[in-house]
This record gives C-alpha cells, structure tokens and sequence, in this order.
C-alpha cells in the first residue's frame, strides 16, 4: 500500500458496527450450522522440519483428516514485517491445486513491542500494505497475539498413554522474575498501544476486506507487574474482551478465541467460559476458535486433550452453532509423546474430535 493512500484510508474509512445476530432480542429456534468447520494451522506441520505448510506433505495429512481450511504464517518476510506478495501467491495456488481454503493468515507481533515514534508508524504501515496483499489472494482474516511477555509455561505433568502436559503454577516469588524485553508497559500504555493500533489499521481492514482476530494474551489473569507488564487481559478476561471490542465496534475488529487461554484465567473455567462465547458470538466478534482444554484454572493449569479437561465442549459447540459461527475451529496446544514428535498424531485426534462435535451438534436440530 502507498503511503499517501495508508493514510488517506485512516483518516476517512468509515468503520461498520457489528451487532448481535438477533437485533430484536427474540431468541431464534437453534437451527444447523453447515458453515463452521474445523481448520488446520501452524502448530503442527507434516513433512519434517521446516516443512512448507502449502507443501504437498502437509496439505494431504490436513486431507486425510477433514480439514479443508488453512491458517499459515508467511516465512519470507522483509524489512518492518513486509509479507511476499509472490509467496502469498504461491502458498494460495498450493491450496487451490490441493482443494484447501488459504483461510487466514497468522502475523507476528513484534509491533506491540514499539512505543509512540515514527519506528511503530513504519511498522503499522508495513501491516496495512500487508492486510491489502492478504486480500490479493482471498485470505479473509489475519490472527495476531497481544503480548510483550512470551507464552508462560513453567513445568509439566505426565498424562495418558505417556504424553506430557505443558503446565503453569504462579510463583511464590512471580515479583523478582525479570522484565521482559520490552521493559515495563503499564495498563494505560498497554490500551493506548492497542487502541493505536486498531484506529490505524481497522479502517484498511474494511476497505480490503479483511478481518483481525486477536488472541489474548497467554495465561490471562496474571497479576499486574508479572515481568514488568500489566496485561491487557488481567485481571479479568472477560473485562479485557469487552473493553478491547468496544473500542472499535466493527465486524472487522474481532477475536482469536483461544478457548484453553480463556480457561486459564478463570477460577471455575467450565461454567465461566460459556457467557464469554456467547457474549462475543452474539456480536459477530468470533473469527476463529481454538479449542485447547486444560485442567485446573486461574494460575494453576495444564494442558491437556480435549476431551479430558475442565469445560464441556459439546456446550461451547451449542452455542456455536446458535450463534452461526462461520469460521474455522482448530485444535490447540496438543500434548506430547516421543512417538509423536511432531504432534501429527495428536493434532489428528483433535481433527477428528472437533469434527464429531460439529456433527453432534447439528444433527441435535
């Protein structure tokens, strides 16, 4: 995208209001969902290592399995985060000759990381020309991951069949761990940096027609100052959810909704984290699902199957389907076993699962 032209949308693009599916407020008869589907991703990739995600390994496992739309991460990636427009290109052709929907795209998230200055407004420009490539090639929404801290797992805990469970206990002494590279960030810098970015680049995702699912920050809950940040999620997931929506309310402002991180920070996940899907379904806000369970709750957790953990997923699945969710539900943060080095087994199981659930679901009504 042009300079004058990222600026120009910025100023004058006007953003759209996403309200509930049901304006009325009448509860409409649960009726079959034929557009939610199960997605594949980046978590785990058939072929070896460094496998190409849209190479022919990887798209016939995802086949085999049912899985029939893709979230990939671009490898060729230039100065300030700029995609490849000819590696979008190729990756979108591989699916199309596989018979697989290059659904979305997963950025990095380095861009949270900058303060105000010319520096973050390269960045953010750099993501407005990479919104317009992700429509180029009919990709229709882009994940990204607020966090200035890395994903916190601090143990593990052996489970079924022999797999290890990735966990996470609050430290006694969570007040002397170090600051993470991106120094102190206080709750008001934090909102100021999201509220930035989404006034900047919500806009260029109407004008491309591209949807942002965020994912939350991974545990969420965590208590102010844990490495120096003061997590847009803490203390209360649900809060942050809806104050981060309500900044922009667009369709195109929406979630990642990472089902297990959700659970993490909530002290009884099976019932709290039902309100939560419904609460963003409603609003359209849902653009992607993953459905990781875990055992346990708010600073005490591990990760575990889907089908052994605290919440129900044929429930969260209900609502899903009530609300017509249309996008793709992906299996998330499976356990290990060195048989299974790369997951493939595992992720399998969790195609297989999420596929049942969908089926169940539907031939409810």
């Amino acid at each position: 995208m042009r300079r004058r032209d990222f600026h120009k949308t910025v100023a004058t693009g006007a953003i759209g209001t996403a309200g509930a599916l049901n304006p009325g407020g009448a509860s409409a008869a649960p009726k079959p969902n034929a557009a939610m589907h199960v997605g594949g991703d980046y978590h785990s990739i058939a072929g070896g290592p460094r496998a190409d995600i849209t190479g022919k390994a990887n798209l016939e496992y995802n086949l085999r399995h049912g899985v029939k739309h893709l979230t990939g991460q671009v490898q060729k990636v230039g100065p300030d985060g700029v995609w490849d427009l000819d590696e979008l290109k190729r990756m979108k052709d591989n699916c199309d000759q596989t018979g697989v929907l290059f659904e979305a795209i997963r950025m990095d998230s380095e861009y949270i990381m900058l303060r105000n200055g010319t520096e973050r407004d390269r960045r953010l420009e750099a993501i407005a020309g990479n919104i317009e490539k992700a429509s180029e090639v009919g990709v229709k929404y882009i994940t990204h991951h607020w966090t200035v801290i890395p994903i916190r797992r601090n143990g593990t805990i052996k489970g079924r069949g022999g797999v290890t469970y990735a966990a996470f206990k609050l430290e006694d002494n969570w007040k002397d761990l170090p600051v993470g590279k991106a120094g102190r960030v206080n709750s008001d810098d934090y909102w100021e940096r999201i509220t930035y970015f989404l006034h900047k680049m919500i806009p260029v995702c109407k004008q491309y027609d591209v949807k942002l699912a965020a994912h939350p920050y991974d545990p969420p809950g965590l208590p102010f100052g844990y490495q120096g940040a003061e997590n847009w999620d803490s203390p209360s997931i649900f809060e942050g959810f809806k104050r981060y929506e309500a900044i922009i309310d667009s369709p195109y402002n929406g979630f990642q909704l990472c089902l297990g991180t959700i659970a993490e920070g909530l002290k009884s996940p099976a019932s709290e984290v039902l309100p939560i899907v419904k609460y963003l379904g409603e609003r359209g806000k849902i653009h992607q699902v993953h459905m990781r369970n875990i055992r346990g709750g708010l600073y005490d957790f591990a990760e575990v199957y889907p089908d052994e953990g605290e919440m129900d997923f044929l429930k969260v699945m209900r609502i899903l389907r009530d609300v017509q969710f249309v996008g793709s539900i992906c299996p998330d943060h499976m356990p290990t076993h060195p048989d299974d080095p790369g997951k493939l087994q595992a992720y399998a199981f969790g195609y297989g699962y999420i596929k049942a659930l969908i089926h169940a679901v539907n031939s409810e009504v």
